[in-house]
């Protein structure tokens, strides 16, 4: 399994999708991944990086769940300072998870991310095939295979962990900056002191307990 770099080269197997596609013709070639599904409050983030050909060194992008906390945000500042490296982030909100379910909303935000990226003309997306209309091709755990996927994997990560501390600044109790909506004990526990608000996930079943009029909508994010 390919390991995380100092740097990336062109030559590196990171980036040999990204290489294939283009003696294959493509020119700008999207990695797409997402962050934040299993959370039980904020949105689903997604990021879409077109990485440039004619940087010789990049930065050692590796899978965001695997990389420490300072290592991701370390990347995610060296990533925006890559010349020509064209990035786009977007997200679906608790609203919209609920409305559509997480998978459907998971697909959007990466759609949108995509949208953002006018350039791209092929996509690379981490896990199941996701439907664009741009060319795409999927990669199981794509984010430690792919360059392009692995830096969307940061990306999506540190842009969705900083959205949650600013969360954190409107609902300090229920401590978003430290567990960034995921379920942990601290969270559970502020849920049932406090309620649910808006940027909870309804539809996710401990928020759901406390709202059982609302109707769930599938087996999500547990």
């Amino acid at each position: 399994m390919a390991q995380q770099r100092a740097v990336l080269r062109q030559d590196d197997e990171l980036l040999l999708p990204e290489r294939q596609l283009r003696q294959e013709g493509f020119s700008f070639i999207a990695g797409v991944d997402e962050a934040g599904r299993g959370p039980l409050a904020g949105p689903v983030t997604a990021a879409a990086v077109i990485l440039p050909a004619d940087v010789e060194e990049l930065p050692g992008v590796f899978d965001s769940k695997q990389l420490k906390e300072s290592e991701r945000e370390e990347l995610f500042a060296a990533l925006y300072a890559v010349p020509g490296i064209k990035i786009s982030v977007a997200s679906a909100s608790a609203e919209e998870i609920d409305r559509l379910n997480i998978l459907r909303a998971t697909h959007e935000a990466m759609r949108r991310a995509v949208a953002g990226l006018t350039e791209a003309d092929f996509v690379l997306v981490d896990g199941l095939p996701v439907q664009f209309l741009l060319p795409s091709k999927n990669i199981i755990k794509g984010d430690a295979k792919c360059a392009s996927i692995a830096a969307a994997s940061i990306i999506a990560k540190v842009t969705r962990d900083h959205e949650m501390e600013k969360l954190d600044e409107l609902y300090p109790e229920y401590g978003f900056a430290r567990h960034k909506g995921y379920g942990t004990a601290e969270h559970l526990e502020a849920l049932k002191k406090y309620g649910p608000i808006p940027i909870h996930r309804k539809s996710f079943r401990p928020v759901y307990e406390l709202l059982p009029e609302t109707p769930v909508q599938g087996e999500f994010g547990f």
